[in-house]
């Protein structure tokens, strides 16, 4: 028995000494980031988040809030292999996938060969995701759920990590396929891009016109990104806190006795959000430099983890209510 709690112990001083490692490593990140994004913290914070917890994650806002920006910048701090590929009405699959080509060889023999396509890479930028079909759309999802595809029969495993941040303008009504619900429950999280701050876009206006563009530098790699998104798993969670997330989800999801949430949901979010929500509070806690979640993550996370997975009644939008209104409500009464 003695044994046994030594061990454990160990294994404890093991993981605080990973996490306070852990702990410099995403600040660097996070200093080397704000280079080039000025303001908007929350939004670099909830889509550093989503790759720290191995996730995928959906940034929608207007054209313009440096969106793509914030990608190919956490391609470079992050030491991934990255490519963008901007969705279109007339993206095919094999676009995102590759395709076979026919090869023939000195004898004259003919036999195909598979071209790699975008989708292999550590990190994709899925620019204007709704832009593209149905179909297309169905090829990134078996990506982004199993991280491999398929291809006349073979397998194809795609490179380890493997992330999908992906934008969407909100305005665009026209030429535009509204995701899939299943689809949208692979994002970890959505996160939302607003206006930035007067102070931050002075900022803006003043680094980016002239001659000097700052490049941010690569702060770890693939390997170390593995490495912490480990750690993030291994990280103890109070009994306090999961069943914070527990009554929170569940109360997000219509007939399980909140009277407002059966007033207003027509269907909530399902298990992936507890799951996301696990994940994503024992990233956070790093993020800020703590070495376990609280309550406090679990609330601010509430909106870009619940947000794409539920709708409203059409009475309940009929009156004005967003989706964001309903979360907040459900969060004030978490908190008692």
């Amino acid at each position: 028995m003695g044994m046994m709690k030594t061990e454990a112990s160990l294994d404890e001083k093991a993981i605080v000494a990973a996490a306070e490692k852990a702990l410099s490593d995403i600040a660097a990140i996070r200093g080397e980031v704000s280079k080039v994004i000025f303001g908007q913290e929350s939004v670099v914070e909830n889509t550093i988040l989503a790759v720290l917890s191995g996730g995928h994650a959906l940034l929608v806002g207007v054209p313009g809030l440096a969106k793509t920006r914030l990608v190919t910048t956490l391609g470079e701090v992050l030491g991934l292999a990255a490519n963008r590929i901007q969705f279109t009405p007339d993206l095919m699959p094999s676009d995102i996938l590759g395709s076979e080509v026919m090869d023939q060889d000195d004898s004259g023999r003919r036999s195909f060969r598979f071209v790699k396509g975008p989708v292999f890479a550590q990190l994709l930028m899925a620019d204007e995701i709704n832009r593209a079909s149905p179909r297309t759309q169905s090829a990134l999802l078996q990506a982004m759920q199993e991280y491999h595809i398929t291809i006349a029969g073979q397998r194809y495993d795609l490179p380890a990590p493997f992330h999908v941040l992906a934008t969407q303008n909100p305005l665009e009504q026209e030429g535009t396929y509204p995701l899939p619900e299943a689809q949208l429950d692979r994002f970890l999280l959505q996160v939302d891009v607003n206006y930035p701050e007067l102070a931050a876009e002075r900022q803006i206006l003043l680094e980016t016109t002239g001659l000097g563009e700052t490049r941010p530098a690569a702060v770890i790699d693939a390997q170390r990104l593995i490495e912490i998104q480990t750690l993030v798993r291994q990280m103890p969670v109070s009994d306090t806190v999961v069943d914070a997330i527990l009554a929170l989800v569940r109360s997000a999801r219509p007939g399980q006795g909140n009277a407002s949430t059966d007033k207003n949901v027509a269907w909530g979010p399902g298990p992936r959000a507890g799951q996301a929500m696990m994940l994503c509070a024992r990233a956070r806690a790093l993020y800020e430099g703590r070495l376990a979640p609280s309550l406090d993550d679990i609330f601010a996370l509430a909106e870009p983890i619940l947000q794409h997975r539920m709708a409203l009644t059409f009475a309940a939008r009929a009156e004005g209510m967003s989706v964001r209104d309903v979360i907040a409500g459900l969060v004030k009464q978490a908190k008692g």
